[in-house]
């Protein structure tokens, strides 16, 4: 009986145990936050939180926790019941299919204010089917997956976790991530680790002999983040460290709440800002994308058959190419190499955009885009610039060197996050 905690003995020779996963999930949290530190941030009268577990698995962790030992209010907890149908809804938290809690925090699919919109909460959290992935929000303000690890990694000491080991010793990236998490590595001095996507490459880096990595955070662009306290993403963990967060940098609880906003500008303002965004074309017909791909692949060896002097070439205004490659990479621990992991373009003041293609199959292939703008400290309104304003210029040279709606039959992506 699944319904019963306890060992049943079957036959002669085999036990079967049934665990409550949620309270042993519990016990390593306690291990990893401080719950009364958290406790003392959602007692706040100016502060409240929604979470949004969109019918998956992520509903009983999230009533156990935030419910029974935070105080959150059931209400704040929406689509908590897991549901083999996930209630019809597509269970990814990202800013077009968690519409409805993106919404309850004065946003649109964009991630743009509406201001005519109510916002309820000043913390806004979704998570996947499977619990593993995590989108943030503040009041008004979409934290991208990128800035959120970069945050994460910058404000590490305020987690118990890596405080009581002697600090954060490394951060890892999928390649396809801003690099947003770099500048905090280069300022703190940390290690940093660019891998292909595919959480088992971070898992190598915290199965490494003695602690020469770990303690590590990591994060992809695709919503993931975790740490060494398990070998894989975890969506309630990259909650709780948020709220870490908030709770150290609002310790005195008569002063002013310092928002998720005010946490990411304070941020842009010490590192400087990566615009980051991602476009998706899904179920493009595989031999065009093939097509695409090989345009690609071409004109990295043309360029890379220039003179080193004639590398730099103007794509648009201000965006000006000067390396470009097939990302590979040789992993530190086990040596082994993992080539032709995505096409990437770099451009003259630290931005690039990047292809990748996956899903390929009998529906097709998703052609991905990702793109990104570095504006440092010293430039002026970093927190006003819309993402796609900053980004217009290198989404025209991306889509104008690829051919990819021309070659695909496209007129836009699919998704854009």
């Amino acid at each position: 009986n699944l319904a019963e905690l306890g060992t049943t003995r079957i036959g002669d020779c085999m036990d079967v145990e049934v665990v409550d996963s949620t309270e042993n999930y519990v016990e390593l949290m306690k291990q990893v936050f401080d719950f009364e530190a958290l406790e003392r941030l959602l007692s706040r009268s100016d502060f409240s939180m929604v979470y949004d577990a969109m019918n998956g698995v992520a509903g009983p962790y999230a009533r156990r926790i935030f419910h029974d030992m935070l105080g959150v209010p059931l209400d704040n907890l929406l689509n908590c019941e897991p549901l083999e149908d996930f209630g019809g809804g597509h269970p990814d938290p990202n800013l077009t299919y968690a519409a409805d809690l993106v919404r309850l925090m004065g946003l649109d699919r964009t991630g743009s204010v509406v201001e005519s919109a109510p916002a309820a909460y000043d913390f806004g959290a979704a998570a996947d089917g499977d619990a593993d992935r995590n989108m943030v929000l503040g009041k008004r303000f979409f934290v991208t997956p990128s800035d959120s690890l970069a945050i994460l990694a910058a404000n590490a000491d305020a987690i118990p976790f890596f405080r009581e080991a002697g600090g954060l010793k490394s951060i890892a990236r999928s390649m396809p991530t801003s690099g947003a998490a770099d500048l905090v590595a280069d300022k703190q001095g940390l290690g940093m680790f660019q891998v292909p996507t595919g959480w088992k490459f971070f898992g190598n880096l915290m199965d490494a002999d003695g602690d020469v990595y770990n303690p590590l955070i990591c994060g992809e662009e695709s919503f993931g983040t975790g740490s060494n306290h398990i070998r894989e993403k975890d969506g309630i963990w990259a909650v709780l460290a948020w709220l870490s967060v908030l709770a150290h940098l609002n310790q005195d609880s008569g002063a002013p709440l310092v928002s998720v906003r005010d946490i990411c500008v304070q941020h842009w303002e010490t590192y400087g800002r990566s615009f980051y965004s991602r476009y998706d074309y899904e179920n493009v017909d595989s031999a065009k994308a093939a097509v695409v791909m090989g345009r690609l692949t071409g004109m990295i060896d043309l360029f890379n058959k220039l003179p080193a002097e004639e590398r730099k070439i103007t794509l648009a205004d201000d965006v000006v190419l000067v390396d470009c490659d097939e990302f590979e990479y040789r992993d530190p621990v086990d040596q082994s190499v993992s080539p032709h992991q995505g096409w990437r373009f770099h451009l003259e003041d630290g931005s690039r955009f990047v292809f990748r293609l996956s899903g390929t199959g009998s529906v097709g292939a998703t052609i991905r885009l990702y793109l990104e703008k570095y504006l440092p400290p010293s430039e002026q309104g970093l927190a006003e610039l819309p993402t796609a304003k900053a980004l217009e210029q290198i989404v025209s040279a991306a889509l104008g060197l690829s051919d990819l709606h021309a070659l695909t039959g496209r007129e836009g992506p699919t998704v854009i996050t």
